[in-house]
């Protein structure tokens, strides 16, 4: 079985652990007075950061864990556990500086360095520290959640459709996809169905973002590796599309996108902006395989072996790239409409690089296939005493892969909200890549994963 995700429930009289599989669900429970759960991390190692994240959390003690240490209460982080119930406080007062003890490997000639938590880059914070000997980078350990923005805390006791705004503002580069999660609980909540008129603006939405992201990535993977001009000329590509996806649906980002209607839109430039980009991502792909100081720096350069991506349960294209057929999209109402999962085996930057291509590709063709005759189309809304009480759970396919969403309804608001990034599983299996690889290089493997901070960060 595949981990999908862990987390915990605060009931009025003991903690529920909730332990999601893509064959089965697992619940548990333990006492409030002293609670605890047994670790799976030694079958399931990206479990690690889940049960980190339930103690900081709840105060769960994670019996036979190898790894306690805080996940995101950082070394001034006062000794509280935010998502408890009883937790009211609204500032949070520093305790003196606790270091974190890095993963490190010691010996002759090894020595230590820090990247981050602040980069060069307009990014969001996150720390990477090697054990190195030389150029060669022996061990990486990632260490992200400096923001920690409280959002799980933020959505108890809001209505579904006052969540809006916060959850597709989660993560920028998943907003969409974050949405049509959110979607597909309030129907399910609702107990309505998913109109295919709605169902395919949103589909041709998610592949625009898509797009937008793979082409963005296609740029700064040549651009790490010293070629600018590719960086350049897929710039240009990822802004034309992501002002296409402003005239679909009125935002940059596709911000509030999401919805029970769809606007009025012109198919025959949906198909024009498709036959364009068909023919640059061709000549991009032809101009890209004819460089071979690329090829050498992107052939066998930060290789997840099949193995250890599916050991690790990664998702999206790291997952793809190693021969993995992950893909949430594999279901009826996408592959009735030519969805073909694109697979490469090297596990590499290369691989990672070539799914990407391909993925753009197949986008395309699912963008012509749910095209319509843009009819404007528009469902009633449901009102907050619609929805049921009870757990639900949806998935969507963002660009970096496999999204989990969880909520509790309770009276028509939000009593527990959960989200599993897939950056958060994996970020943890990026450490796997790097042994016999140079630091120089580091940013190139990174950039090819293409993983989101912010999608951790809660």
């Amino acid at each position: 079985m595949r981990l999908i995700a862990r987390f915990c429930i605060e009931n009025s009289d003991n903690f529920e652990i909730v332990t999601v599989y893509d064959k089965t669900i697992e619940r548990t429970v333990t006492d409030k007075q002293k609670p605890s759960v047994t670790t799976i991390s030694d079958r399931y190692p990206t479990a690690v950061w889940f049960e980190r994240k339930m103690h900081d959390d709840f105060g769960i003690s994670i019996e036979g864990a190898f790894d306690t240490r805080p996940l995101n209460r950082h070394e001034r982080f006062p000794d509280v556990h935010p998502l408890r119930k009883s937790f009211h406080e609204s500032d949070l007062h520093t305790v003196p500086f606790r270091p974190y003890p890095y993963e490190t490997i010691k010996g002759e000639s090894v020595f230590e360095v820090a990247v981050g938590p602040i980069h060069a880059g307009i990014i969001e914070p996150g720390h990477f520290q090697f054990s190195q000997s030389g150029e060669g980078m022996l061990h990486l350990e990632v260490r992200h959640f400096y923001k920690y923005r409280g959002i799980e805390r933020m959505l108890e006791g809001k209505s579904l459709k006052k969540s809006g705004k916060i959850i597709g503002r989660i993560s920028g580069n998943e907003s969409i996809a974050y949405q049509i999660a959110r979607f597909k609980i309030m129907l399910e909540a609702s107990g309505r169905p998913y109109p295919i008129e709605l169902q395919k603006y949103h589909a041709l939405l998610l592949e625009t973002e898509r797009i937008i992201h793979h082409l963005t990535d296609l740029g700064f993977i040549p651009n790490d590796a010293g070629f600018g001009a590719a960086l350049a000329y897929a710039s240009r590509l990822a802004e034309e599309s992501r002002r296409f996806l402003q005239k679909l649906c009125g935002h940059r980002f596709g911000f509030d996108a999401v919805g029970w209607e769809t606007p009025a839109y012109k198919p025959d430039e949906i198909r024009t902006f498709t036959a364009k980009l068909q023919k640059e991502i061709d000549w991009f792909e032809a101009w890209i395989t004819d460089i071979p100081s690329l090829w050498d720096r992107f052939d066998k350069t930060g290789i997840l072996t099949r193995a250890k991506a599916k050991k690790y349960g990664c998702v999206g294209v790291m997952a793809r790239a190693s021969g993995l057929q992950t893909d949430s999209r594999q279901e009826p109402f996408y592959q009735n409409h030519g969805f073909r999962i694109a697979t490469e085996k090297s596990g590499d930057v290369a691989a990672r690089f070539k799914v990407r291509i391909q993925e753009i590709k197949t986008s395309l063709k699912l963008i012509e296939a749910f095209t319509g005759d843009g009819t404007p189309f528009t469902m009633e809304p449901p009102s907050k005493s619609d929805y049921r009480d009870g757990d639900y759970m949806s998935f969507a396919e963002s660009s970096i892969g496999e999204l989990f969403m969880f909520m509790r309804l309770k009276k028509g608001k939000i009593e527990r909200f959960f989200v599993r990034d897939p950056s958060f599983i994996n970020w943890q299996a990026l450490h796997l890549m790097m042994p016999g690889n140079i630091i120089a290089d580091f940013p190139l493997i990174n950039k090819s994963c293409d993983l989101s901070y912010a999608g951790n960060d809660l």
